[in-house]
């Protein structure tokens, strides 16, 4: 990880001299991830090509401005963050981010395509993400999913650590809740 770390400052020093290859390696690198935060932020599989298309591309359009190639990672996050709730407020109020239809991307836990869990976990898992509110899913999927710290997750939510813990803490206590009768079923 320390090596993709420092293969990442070089090719986004690269990039930002005008080096297209080694922005287009960057975008392969993080393409995935930023798909995945932003499917789980949207909840809908176009959404989140879309604007990880405009991500990568405000990306480089303003790599130049990143002063620490070490803090990419959020820096790019605030990107995708931004575009997402963009999106939210051009939307009409009846399909704004809290509305949107539970479970409507499927957007079970999946590593390299293959399911982790049952299906039938993975399926109450996504339906307890949907019964969040969208500040306390995105907290989750920043630092569950994506593995953020709580000072990356604080710039790049634009808020005080504090907040993040505290929307983090409540959304897995209630995950925790709505997710106990399953695990009391036997399927762990």
């Amino acid at each position: 990880m320390i090596f993709r770390a420092v293969e990442d400052a070089d090719l986004i020093q690269q990039a930002a001299r005008g080096n297209v290859e080694s922005f287009n390696l960057l975008v392969s690198r993080w393409e995935k991830r930023v798909y995945n935060y932003l499917l789980r932020i949207t909840r809908n599989r176009e959404d989140a090509l879309d604007l990880a298309q405009d991500v990568f591309l405000k990306a480089y359009q303003n790599l130049r401005k990143l002063d620490d190639a070490g803090r990419f990672a959020p820096w790019l996050y605030r990107i995708a963050h931004n575009e997402a709730y963009s999106l939210f407020r051009k939307r009409k109020p009846e399909t704004a981010v809290d509305n949107l239809e539970p479970g409507a991307t499927g957007a079970g836990i999946a590593v390299g395509g293959s399911s982790v869990f049952p299906i039938e976990l993975s399926l109450a898992v996504a339906g307890a993400l949907d019964r969040l509110s969208p500040d306390q899913r995105e907290a989750v999927v920043l630092k569950i999913y994506q593995g953020f710290k709580f000072e990356e997750m604080a710039e790049i939510l634009e808020c005080p650590v504090s907040t993040v813990k505290s929307r983090l803490y409540t959304a897995l206590d209630l995950l925790k809740a709505d997710l106990a009768p399953i695990s009391a079923r036997g399927v762990s």
